[in-house]
């Protein structure tokens, strides 16, 4: 396989960019970049670097890509890194940490002030998605890909540089990718695939056995977005926060890998912010059949068999959606799926958490068939995936992938000898503690990633049991998803379609072209919000501070009164126009 450098300088003139390996000797290629043509070349000829003495010299870790704005072509590169530990012998696996960009040209005196101002927002897009924790590479290992896919593909599937095997489906810098290499696989020694998700490694023992725990979530960009403006599936058969998560235990030779996923229910369906705490979900009226087959069909191919858990409530509006979930499950009856539907808040009411060993116990066939991969002393493959899901695919899927995970720990366990027989991981605290702790910390950061805030119900993960601490943090935390998917997450989607490339940017808009960030808005946006902030200061205002208690001083403060419900009231009315909604994708999803 080949690896791509682990460190490198960049060298900036007026004309030309250069990028070359910090180990570099005569003959060396590097990347040279015109910043008249927007040309990328490689080239072998050192006498094209100026003095690097006399030029400033960046030290960089890798480069993520080329990505087009108003402004023209920018170069955006990995800028800080931080280890986070070693998976498959010595390969290491990094977390970014600060990223930058460089445009390729050096004046925009060809732009308009409104372009600057639309470039500008296209930039802070671009932050507001690299920000987000995590993104995470290797130089010499494909994070895209589980232990048990790398192991099953040819010799020559191995020896691909890593931007040409990477599975497109978790390398969230695909298209910038490709605007950068363009099918050269000269430049892709220079290039990192980034998988958006979490990764944990840690190094622990057991019995006086050290082992190595690891934890791996790639979050699909397929169909990239937020909680409530990104829902159900689209006609290909991608759903909304596809998740693959894979927990891998390291022991010498032996390494084992159990893979799970998550995703959004495979309907076409929406849940729209419109003010209100929890808008309905709503099943869009088209034909879902042949975006659901489609959609198992791929799962079937790349995992065997899938069982389908479906942990949303069974009455109410996330009842109607269980129902359709489960009648088009019945009516395709596609080979090697199965569902199995749970009512997570009605099972578990009053606090009554050990119910989740009933759902376990349903499962426990499939999780005897479905097997774990294993390479080294015993082989083995995983011959099916559970595919779980809730509302968001966040809170309670988290809760019963980590108890699916802690069955499949104790199998491996045995298996590799760390376990004695009948040997639990609640008889080793500090061990559960890693687990849990690891598990919601996994539930966390894909939260985040999603809907902004950490997951719901995290004390049960870490704890194995429900506190009042947690009972006031998901209070706080649910209080702060209602304010970003209300006011922030449009822009937060137009930054994720804008770094996937689902939108791209030209630089005729705000010139020749619309730009999609001018948008004008209706009066009601500011004048009502207005209005109703300065009716509520005057109401308080006469309540708290009265010159006198006389019927005009009543008056006004009924009229104040009135005034606030009835601004509120036209506000709730209008919920969606008063929503941050995204601008960047032309065509609705079908699922908005």
């Amino acid at each position: 396989m080949s690896s791509s450098y682990d460190s490198l300088y960049l060298v900036e003139t007026t004309e030309r960019i250069f990028i070359h390996p910090a180990t570099f000797h005569a003959g060396d290629k590097f990347i040279v970049i015109n910043r008249i043509s927007d040309e990328i070349s490689i080239s072998t000829d050192e006498h094209l670097i100026p003095d690097r003495d006399r030029l400033k010299t960046i030290s960089i870790c890798g480069v993520i890509g080329a990505i087009r704005m108003i402004a023209g072509p920018y170069l955006v590169y990995i800028k800080t890194r931080e280890r986070v530990g070693n998976i498959g012998g010595a390969h290491v696996v990094w977390q970014m940490k600060q990223f930058d960009v460089i445009p390729f040209r050096k004046s925009m005196l060809h732009l308009t002030e409104k372009q600057k101002s639309f470039n500008n927002t296209y930039l802070e897009m671009l932050k507001t998605v690299v920000d987000t924790p995590s993104f995470y590479y290797s130089n010499t290992y494909d994070l895209s890909h589980s232990m048990q896919s790398l192991d099953s593909n040819s010799p020559d599937f191995l020896k691909q540089t890593l931007v040409e095997r990477a599975d497109e489906r978790f390398v969230w810098n695909k298209v910038m990718l490709e605007n950068f290499h363009q099918g050269r696989s000269e430049l892709q020694k220079f290039c990192v695939p980034l998988i958006h998700g979490f990764v944990s490694i840690t190094q622990t023992e057991l019995n006086s056995k050290p082992f190595k725990f690891i934890l791996i979530s790639r979050r699909s960009a397929k169909r990239p977005g937020t909680r409530l403006f990104c829902r159900g599936i689209d006609e290909d058969g991608n759903v909304s926060n596809f998740v693959e998560t894979e927990q891998i235990i390291e022991q010498g030779i032996d390494i084992a890998s159990f893979v799970q996923i998550r995703g959004s229910i495979p309907l076409f369906w929406s849940q729209r912010p419109n003010l209100k705490y929890k808008p309905k979900p709503l099943v869009t009226p088209l034909n879902h059949a042949e975006a659901y087959t489609k959609h198992f069909q791929e799962l079937t191919l790349r995992y065997g068999k899938v069982t389908s858990v479906n942990l949303v409530n069974q009455t109410g509006s996330e009842g109607e959606l269980e129902l359709k979930f489960k009648s088009q499950s019945e009516a395709l009856q596609l080979h090697n799926t199965s569902y199995e539907a749970f009512d997570f808040h009605h099972e578990c009411r009053n606090m009554n958490w050990q119910r989740l060993e009933v759902l376990v116990n349903r499962l426990t066939n499939d999780l005897q068939e479905f097997d774990y991969f294993m390479r080294g002393r015993i082989r083995k493959q995983q011959e099916g995936v559970f595919r779980t899901n809730c509302i968001d695919c966040l809170d309670r899927t988290n809760v019963v992938q980590g108890l699916l995970a802690k069955v499949n720990v104790e199998l491996v366990l045995q298996r590799m000898g760390i376990f004695g027989e009948g040997e639990k991981v609640r008889d080793h605290p500090d061990f559960e503690y890693l687990f849990k702790n690891i598990w919601a910390d996994n539930g966390d950061i894909v939260s985040i990633e999603y809907s902004g805030t950490g997951a719901l119900k995290a004390d049960f993960t870490r704890t194995g049991q429900r506190t009042f601490a947690g009972l006031m943090r998901d209070g706080l935390n649910a209080s702060v998803r209602y304010f970003k998917n209300n006011f922030a997450d449009g822009f937060r989607q137009d930054a994720m379609d804008l770094f996937v490339g689902n939108h791209i940017v030209t630089e005729k808009e705000g010139a020749e072209l619309r730009c999609p960030l001018d948008r004008n808005r209706d009066w009601k946006y500011l004048t009502l919000p207005t209005l109703l902030v300065m009716s509520v200061v005057m109401f308080f205002t006469v309540l708290i501070f009265p010159q006198e208690n006389t019927t005009e001083n009543r008056l006004y403060m009924f009229f104040w009164a009135i005034m606030s419900v009835a601004c509120g009231g036209v506000i709730l009315h209008y919920g969606t126009e008063f929503v941050d909604s995204p601008v960047l994708t032309e065509t609705p999803r079908l699922t908005m």
